[in-house]
């Protein structure tokens, strides 16, 4: 699907708001030198062509007690396409698993979840993903501290429409 063409206006309406969904129309509408009317329009557009998916809070895993963040690489015995949508639909069921990744290289998946601590990610593997047909190996890294980590999208890297 072709990007929409986004103006700068549209990029700075995005910036606010990857950092900040809870602006009022008003509060962005300030920020990017518009009035509340275009604003909203322009927000809306954005939301219709699907350049913004969805609005959502983030919360401090570690606050609440999720306090291992591990990347899972799954290699499957075969790689054919009714063998990776039984993986993917089962993957898709495991709350635990907050990104899955179809990938080139040595593995087939890399999955990053977050648990508790080792019993739950052992309960994990061992209980759930080892059940999942057609997985050949599972490789588990457990990330020791997070060094950067952001959710808005690199936007100035953005080429000019």
């Amino acid at each position: 699907m072709p990007r929409k063409s986004l103006d700068r206006t549209d990029i700075r309406i995005l910036e606010e708001l990857q950092q900040d969904a809870r602006l009022t129309n008003v509060e962005l509408a300030a920020r990017v030198n518009l009035s509340p009317s275009p604003c909203l329009a322009r927000v809306r557009a954005l939301e219709e062509s699907g350049v913004i998916e969805r609005h959502v809070t983030l919360l401090a895993p570690q606050r609440l007690g999720l306090h291992m963040n591990v990347f899972i690489h799954v290699s499957l015995d075969r790689q054919v396409r009714r063998e990776l949508e039984s993986f993917e639909s089962a993957v898709m069921r495991l709350p635990e698993v907050m990104e899955c990744y179809l990938m080139t290289g040595q593995s087939d998946y890399l999955l990053r979840v977050m648990v508790p601590d080792v019993a739950a990610l052992e309960q994990l593997i061992v209980d759930q993903l080892t059940k999942i047909p057609g997985i050949a190996n599972i490789q588990s890294s457990i990330a020791l501290k997070r060094v950067k980590y952001q959710t808005a999208l690199p936007l100035e890297t953005l080429p000019a429409s």
